[in-house]
């Protein structure tokens, strides 16, 4: 009961926003069969592509819109909430802010920052202020966006390098799209699954899918040391940003814990300056400080609660 309490926090910005249940999600658009000729590669260029993607981002600062659902075969429906606008800053290895503004009169939702490890999350609605770290336990199923942590963002608009202690294999296989008739059909592509080695054995970690149109991963699978998939991120409508080829709409799904969180680009900036005053994150005077690694929650004004 008190963790339930505690993570509850967490989702305080979306549980103010929310539109009546539905059973469906209007906005997602289907992939579209094409009549382009495919496109032929090699395992070792899909793994250079990955690589140079990878090393040629350092940095991210993009204006987004935010849609997120909660829900599916466990639920028995999906909830849609109002789309908010947010604004995303990542710096590798492992820097991440987002920041949530509320519908209409823009006041700020929720600012969260983390350093990879740990987190900052201060929800104005409430005075709410939270320290925690991004590894959690047991998955509340009740309250599926409790469970978010900003790595699960970070991992899907950054894709890692491939190491070379990793294993790549490449294999030929299909994709289901619809065609102009709206009949589902299949499509040939690539997919790239990535072999790491863990304290149990070796695990498969990730799974790339690339279009033969074009040659871009348009969906990344990850999953855990046992084996669950734990995050299925989908990329559509690749444009390019000096020089570099980035996905302007990135779907987060999380099957274990059934919420969805879209990111639909308006600006995006790759490799300025971040500072790091730009994750920097103070607990704002007078807030209530939930620090999800103790046993208490200090009270305004108490000892200890300097958020830092």
């Amino acid at each position: 009961m008190r963790r339930f309490l505690v993570f509850r926090a967490f989702i305080t910005f979306l549980v103010v926003l929310p539109l009546t249940g539905c059973l469906f999600r209007s906005r997602k658009v289907e992939q579209q069969y094409s009549s382009a000729p495919l496109k032929s590669a090699t395992q070792q260029d899909l793994i250079n592509y990955i690589n140079i993607q990878a090393d040629k981002i350092h940095t991210m600062q993009a204006t987004v819109d935010i849609d997120t659902s909660v829900g599916g075969v466990k639920k028995g429906k999906v909830t849609d909430y109002q789309q908010i606008r947010g604004y995303v800053l990542a710096r590798k290895p492992a820097m991440l802010r987002m920041v949530g503004l509320m519908p209409i009169v823009r006041n700020r939702a929720f600012d969260m920052v983390s350093d990879g490890s740990r987190f900052k999350l201060w929800i104005p609605p409430k005075n709410r202020f939270i320290i925690g770290q991004n590894e959690f336990g047991t998955p509340n199923p009740q309250q599926p966006m409790e469970n978010i942590r900003p790595q699960q963002i970070y991992e899907a608009l950054l894709i890692p390098r491939i190491e070379t202690d990793e294993i790549a294999i490449m294999q030929n296989d299909f994709e289901v799209v619809t065609d102009s008739k709206k009949h589902k059909v299949e499509q040939p592509d690539y997919e790239l699954e990535v072999i790491r080695k863990g304290e149990r054995g070796w695990y498969l970690a990730h799974k790339y899918v690339f279009s033969r149109i074009d040659l871009l991963p348009h969906r990344q699978f990850v999953y855990n040391p046992d084996g669950d998939l734990t995050s299925k991120i989908r990329y559509d409508d690749y444009k390019e940003y000096n020089g570099i080829m980035f996905p302007s709409q990135i779907e987060i799904w999380r099957p274990q814990e059934e919420y969805d969180i879209t990111l639909t680009m308006v600006k995006l900036d790759l490799n300025l300056p971040l500072p790091d005053d730009r994750f920097t994150l103070d607990q704002p005077p007078g807030a209530e400080v939930v620090r999800l690694d103790q046993a208490r929650t200090a009270a305004p004004g108490s000892k200890g609660g300097d958020g830092h």
